[in-house]
């Protein structure tokens, strides 16, 4: 062949390529302004802004909240005893629920947790085509001037369709020891949700028999304060056509109508004051406030026992038993963990992988296979940022160290400030006792003189407010005496329904428990 005709044939071949080239080149442009009117239309399309609730879906949302509030609640059946009232609040108050699913939420976590530390499976499937074959040319590097070195006939070792799958298992080292540490915080997080449902079991039982007993004594006194807030209307409206008559002292009308006004307020305050108890109580139970029921009202009010217990014993026992403690010392133990993941964060990680392999394309001699992988990795930036990651953790642990003491302390002086409350609510109850005794023999006294027609009406009437009033306070010693013995044994920590999922429990098996507990006993009618 001439050199003439060599050279022909090469600026053929390289005027196809620059062909090819600019066909190529023309190709990917319109590719790129197709992606990139893609990508705005989509990027358009998927702005996302603010949308309120309709009228319409707000309706159904009040609907369906004041439908299911007491939904799954077994009905009242008779007057509601103290157990049950205790009973009903542990078992379907909201706020001791939501402490319920807090528990549980942080359970899930810990059981995902779990998950954290298995290797990883990934199964991949992939097919790619394309219009024509990836053809392609070769050049000899070491002489590229040379003519004869050019491939002048295109070939390809790829299918247009090509179909791959693979199953791959990794596990990194590194990622089990943090995800075991993190695993470790999350079950001592379940702790800590456990004894925030301890603490809110015995507020809420505090809390019940405080709304309990203000309930009872609103059913025992409420229709003789209004009776006798009628009275002393009548005696307001006579007192004031006596003035009008002329028929007394201006002085001693307007002294005597003082006086019965005084009553008068008196009498208002105690109904204001008792009157919201009942609605107090079916809140804490978690019954609508318009649904009506009975309180059971026991016959005598017999005090709680007393606390065998010396303060130091009591202090011994709130330190061991009492959940906020118990919670922060969870918290420290955390914070150690938390310590040991900073330290392993700063060592290399190692991935090993293995799986099987498949692929389509005929051209491979090999269309199936097993593979495997080890790959170390080391995030040097973690060495230099660990002295601060390192001291943020010991300025945690160090408070949470004297949180812890704090706490302590707290504990210690409320367990000295409930064990005083109590003994003064004992003497303030034996008191209130002795002193209605009293002033119900004066009224016994004061209501013979009237019969003899020895005292006037607004005496009795001021004797039988008085006497009401005596009642209501040694109601209301007693309601404190029982608060006081609430809160004593609150404040040692004592689980007066033990361990247990409530919600799960029957209504009948936590009255049960509780007519076994220091309370259910105290208070049993």
């Amino acid at each position: 062949m001439s050199n003439f005709s060599m050279l022909y044939k090469v600026s053929g071949v390289c005027r196809a390529r620059s062909v090819r080239a600019a066909a190529g080149h023309r190709a990917r442009t319109l590719a790129f302004a197709a992606v990139a009117i893609g990508l705005s239309t989509c990027l358009g399309g998927c702005s996302v802004k603010p949308q309120q609730f309709s009228s319409e879906e707000l309706t159904r949302i009040a609907a369906e909240n004041a439908s299911q509030v007491d939904q799954n609640q077994e009905p009242l059946s008779g007057p509601v005893t103290l157990d049950e009232a205790i009973a009903r609040a542990l078992k379907y108050n909201l706020d001791y629920r939501v402490e319920e699913m807090e528990t549980r939420l942080r359970t899930q976590q810990l059981h995902l947790a779990h998950f954290d530390m298995l290797p990883g499976v990934v199964a991949n499937h992939l097919y790619d085509g394309r219009n024509n074959y990836s053809g392609g040319q070769s050049r000899e590097i070491l002489s590229p001037t040379r003519l004869g070195d050019l491939s002048l006939r295109s070939s390809t070792s790829m299918e247009r369709e090509i179909e791959s799958a693979d199953l791959a298992f990794s596990w990194n080292i590194l990622d089990f020891g943090l995800s075991y540490v993190r695993a470790k915080q999350s079950a001592d997080r379940v702790l800590v949700a456990m004894e925030n449902r301890r603490r809110v079991v015995r507020k809420v039982i505090e809390d019940v028999q405080i709304a309990y007993w203000r309930a009872v004594t609103a059913s025992r006194l409420g229709g003789r304060l209004r009776a006798l807030a009628s009275r002393v209307e009548k005696a307001l409206d006579g007192n004031v056509a006596l003035l009008k008559q002329a028929e007394s002292s201006p002085l001693d009308a307007l002294r005597s109508e003082r006086e019965l006004l005084s009553i008068k307020k008196k009498i208002e305050g105690f109904d204001a004051d008792l009157s919201v108890a009942k609605t107090q109580l079916a809140a804490l139970m978690n019954v609508r406030p318009g649904d009506n029921f009975t309180i059971e009202v026991p016959y005598d009010l017999a005090p709680p026992p007393f606390l065998d217990m010396s303060a130091d014993e009591m202090v011994d026992r709130a330190l061991l038993m009492r959940s906020e403690l118990r919670e922060v010392g969870y918290q420290i133990r955390i914070n150690k963990h938390e310590a040991k993941a900073a330290l392993l964060e700063l060592l290399p990680g190692l991935t090993l992988g293995a799986g099987p392999n498949w692929n389509s394309n005929e051209f491979l001699f090999s269309n199936s296979w097993i593979g495997w992988s080890a790959k170390a990795s080391w995030n040097l930036m973690r060495v230099f940022s660990y002295p601060a990651r390192e001291a943020e953790i010991n300025a945690r642990d160090n408070l949470l160290e004297t949180r812890s003491l704090a706490v302590a302390m707290a504990i210690m002086t409320q367990v000295y400030a409930s064990r005083a409350r109590l003994t003064h609510a004992r003497l303030r109850f034996k008191t209130s006792a002795r002193q209605y005794r009293v002033q119900s023999d004066i009224l016994t006294k004061i209501r013979q003189g009237f019969s003899s027609g020895s005292e006037s009406e607004q005496s009795v009437i001021h004797e039988e407010m008085d006497t009401l009033v005596s009642r209501i306070e040694y109601d209301l010693a007693y309601i404190e005496l029982c608060s006081a013995y609430a809160n004593a044994l609150s404040a040692i920590g004592d689980d007066l329904i033990g361990h247990g999922q409530i919600e799960s429990m029957p209504l009948a098996e936590i009255k049960s428990r509780l007519r076994g507990s220091m309370v259910g006993a105290a208070h049993a009618s």
